[in-house]
C-alpha cells in the first residue's frame, strides 16, 4: 500500500515513527509519500490496481491523466465522510463516470448500517476492549500519574472543540452531589478548563475545585486514547475519529460534531441521534444532552439541567452503548468491506 500525505508533521504527531522530512519512507507494510503542491509525475506503470481518494482530498490532474492511460484501468473508489443521514445508503457503492476519461469512479461511504461501509476497526480490538478489566484500567491511570478511581466516583473524559457549554458544565460539576474526575485532553479543551480554574493547567498537573477534580493529559497515542475512553464512565468526544473509537469503547459518549455554516451540522446530529437511539430508553435525556452541547449561542443553565436527566440513567446509557456496538460488528469494518468491494469491480 502507498499513502500519499500533504502534511507529515501532523501525521508524525500521530504516528511518531513517521519521518516528517522525508519524501518518502515505509512505516510497517506502508509505503509513505509526501503530497507536495509540486505533485512528481506519474506514469501509468506507477499507477496500482485500487485508487482510494479518501474524504475528498481531490487527486492531482497528473495522477488522473496516468490513470486514463493505464492499459488497464484503476478501480478508483471515492471514500466519503461518515454520516449516518438516510441518503448515504442510496448513494454507497454508485458509479460516477468521468468525462472524457475511460474512467469510472465509485463512492465508498463509511456509515452505522449494514447498507453502507461500517466503521474503522482493527482486527483484535473488539477482544482487546474484552480483556481490558479494573486491574488494567489502574495500571493505565497509573501510568498517567492518576490515583485509582474512589467509591462513588465518575470518571468522565473531555476531548472537545472550544464550547461556549463547558463553563457551565463544569460549575456543575464543582457542584455535583458525587464526586467527578475530569480527565482532559491535549489542546482546546485543557486551555478552556484552565480558563475556568483561572490557574496554569500544564500537562501532569491536577486541580480541584468542590467535587470535581481534572488532570491535564499529555498527548495520548491512539492506543492510550482507547484506553481512556474504555477507562472512564463517559466520554466527551468531537469531529469523526475519536466519535468511531467512542462507539467501539461500549461506553456512554457525548458527540460534539463539527460545527458548519448555516447549521448544516445539525442535520447530521439528528440522522446519528435517530440511528443511535433505537431501542434505547434514554431516548430525552440523551438527546436534550447531546443538542444542548451543541448549542454555539450563549450558555444557558440547559446543558446543566440536561446533565443531570442523562446521568440519571446511566445504567440504561451503559447497557445500550454495548448492545450499540454489537449492531457495528454486524455491518463488518470499513477496511473488509473496501477490499471486497474493489474485488467485485470490473
Amino acid at each position: 500500500m502507498r499513502l500519499w500525505v500533504d502534511r507529515l508533521t501532523t501525521f508524525a504527531t500521530l504516528c511518531p515513527d513517521v519521518n516528517p522530512n522525508a519524501q518518502t519512507q515505509r512505516i510497517g507494510d506502508v509505503e509513505v509519500c509526501h503530497w507536495r503542491d509540486d505533485f512528481p509525475d506519474v506514469q501509468p506503470s506507477d499507477i496500482p490496481d485500487v485508487v482510494i481518494e479518501a474524504f475528498a482530498c481531490e487527486l492531482p490532474a497528473t495522477y488522473v491523466a496516468a490513470m486514463s492511460r493505464r492499459e488497464l484501468p484503476p478501480k478508483w473508489i471515492n471514500l466519503e465522510y461518515l454520516s449516518a443521514e438516510s441518503w448515504v445508503e442510496g448513494c454507497h457503492k454508485l458509479p460516477s463516470p468521468t468525462s472524457g476519461l475511460p474512467l469510472t469512479k465509485h463512492f465508498f461511504f463509511p456509515g452505522v448500517t449494514p447498507l453502507t461501509g461500517g466503521l474503522i476497526r482493527e482486527r483484535g480490538l473488539l477482544e482487546a476492549r474484552a480483556a481490558f478489566d479494573e486491574a488494567a484500567a489502574e495500571r493505565f491511570l497509573a501510568s498517567l500519574g492518576i490515583s485509582p478511581r474512589a467509591e462513588q466516583e465518575l470518571f468522565v473524559s473531555l476531548f472537545c472543540y472550544e464550547n461556549p457549554q463547558l463553563p457551565a458544565l463544569l460549575q456543575c460539576w464543582e457542584e455535583g452531589g458525587e464526586p467527578l474526575r475530569l480527565l482532559v485532553t491535549a489542546g482546546a479543551a485543557a486551555t478552556q478548563v484552565q480558563e475556568w480554574f483561572g490557574h496554569p493547567f500544564e500537562t501532569g498537573t491536577s486541580m480541584q475545585r468542590g467535587n470535581l477534580t481534572a488532570h491535564a493529559l499529555p498527548f495520548l497515542s491512539h492506543d492510550d486514547y482507547d484506553r481512556l475512553l474504555w477507562t472512564c464512565d463517559i466520554n466527551f468526544v468531537r469531529g469523526e475519529d475519536s466519535f468511531v473509537r467512542a462507539q467501539w469503547a461500549q461506553r456512554p459518549f457525548v458527540w460534539q460534531i463539527y460545527p458548519q455554516e448555516d447549521n448544516a451540522h445539525r442535520v447530521k446530529l439528528e440522522a446519528f441521534l435517530i440511528r443511535y437511539l433505537e431501542g434505547c430508553d434514554t431516548k430525552v435525556s440523551l438527546t436534550q444532552f447531546w443538542n444542548a452541547w451543541n448549542t454555539q449561542s450563549t450558555p444557558s443553565a440547559e446543558a446543566q439541567s440536561a446533565w443531570l436527566s442523562l446521568m440519571a440513567d446511566r445504567q440504561n446509557l451503559d447497557r445500550h452503548a454495548r448492545v450499540w456496538a454489537g449492531r457495528l460488528d454486524r455491518a463488518g469494518d470499513l477496511a473488509n468491506n473496501l477490499v471486497c468491494f474493489a474485488r467485485e469491480l470490473q
